[in-house]
């Protein structure tokens, strides 16, 4: 994603009436999934998934910054302090989070879907579909509402029509949301259920070896 944003050159506030607030960023059943695993203390998880879980809190922090740009912006704050807010979270976005998810997936998600489908915890429609194939589309899912996200609040300050400026920069809030609730459950789905299924159904041997692939070792 080109990492221009650029909603305002000046540092001028543009007021913008806009009706509503933030719309919740996770239905509370997303937080009640019938597969949940028993929690298991971040001291006693393998090293492999601290690490993870410790990329996790650090990506739920930037996630909570672009929360409060969203709010900022429907509160008709669009300057350069929101310019430069985006633009930190879409360069977090390309650079952190899109590796963290090829690395979730080359590594860990094919040996659980793996393991999955050899204890018969699959649908039952389809005995190749277990709940990592959700997990790996929120991935890809989530690469393209950024990119929808990003694309329409760079539109937004090159149209001169200011009805049609609106519009997109409605659609472009309303993706963001979107997008924040799909990160934020996802994140709650790899630390609820993902990792705790992992940790009790692979050997310490067996997740040190995984850990030291992701090292390249």
């Amino acid at each position: 994603m080109n990492k221009e944003f650029n909603p305002n050159e000046t540092k001028e506030e543009t007021e913008i009436d806009m009706e509503g607030g933030i719309s919740p960023y996770a239905p509370p059943e997303a937080y009640n999934p019938p597969s949940q695993e028993e929690e298991i203390p971040y001291e006693n998880m393998h090293p492999f998934f601290q690490e993870l879980i410790d990329e996790h809190n650090a990506y739920t922090k930037e996630l909570n910054v672009f929360e409060a740009t969203i709010a900022m912006i429907e509160s008709g704050k669009v300057d350069r302090e929101v310019n430069d807010r985006l633009v930190q979270f879409f360069t977090y976005f390309d650079e952190k989070i899109i590796s963290h998810n090829l690395e979730e997936e080359k590594y860990l998600f094919t040996r659980i879907a793996k393991k999955m489908k050899e204890n018969g915890e699959h649908s039952q429609a389809d005995k190749e579909f277990t709940v990592i194939d959700v997990l790996e589309d929120d991935h890809v899912k989530s690469i393209q509402m950024a990119a929808v996200t990003f694309n329409m609040f760079a539109l937004f300050s090159r149209i001169p029509d200011e009805k049609s400026r609106f519009i997109i920069l409605d659609v472009a809030l309303n993706q963001a949301k979107e997008l924040l609730e799909l990160l934020k459950v996802h994140i709650y789905r790899e630390d609820t259920i993902i990792f705790p299924y992992a940790q009790k159904n692979f050997t310490n041997e067996e997740l040190t070896e995984i850990q030291n692939k992701t090292k390249g070792a």
